[in-house]
């Protein structure tokens, strides 16, 4: 039998609140997605003007940190034509994101969870993801 760990929903709104922060400071409300460590959405946020079409990607975003195990930004680095990763943005019923802004949530090495964040450009929303875990470590004293 395996034993898991995972974000709980008052973790879930401590990233939210880390990456809503930043959010705030560069004036890009965002959509905020935190998912448990398979994917699943544990809590969302879409700031008053995020973007309508960023809630399936901040969902998509974070689901993908958390079961990929890596930033979203890695992944379209690496999926281009000739790459033997091209192609993977269409697995998973096409909710593997490829977009800046979804990363995985460590605690003590161990996978628990990820944190989508979308509205801005890519670098915007990877930026709000950085804070929010960023200020998750601060408030938990958790290490990655």
């Amino acid at each position: 039998m395996l034993t898991l760990r995972r974000l709980d929903i008052d973790e879930a709104q401590t990233l939210i609140e880390g990456a809503a922060a930043k959010a705030r400071e560069i004036a890009i409300p965002m959509c905020i997605a935190v998912t448990d460590e398979s994917g699943h959405l544990i809590r969302f946020e879409r700031m008053n003007g995020g973007k309508v079409s960023s809630i399936s990607i901040a969902i998509d975003k974070a689901s993908t940190g958390a079961v990929a195990r890596n930033g979203t930004h890695v992944y379209n680095q690496l999926c281009v034509p000739g790459s033997p990763t091209f192609g993977i943005h269409i697995s998973n019923g096409g909710h593997f994101s490829i977009i800046g802004g979804g990363l995985p949530v460590f605690v003590d090495g161990e996978i628990v969870g990820g944190v989508g964040v979308s509205s801005g450009t890519a670098e915007q929303d990877r930026i709000c993801a950085e804070a929010a875990i960023a200020h998750f470590y601060a408030v938990s004293g958790k290490k990655a």
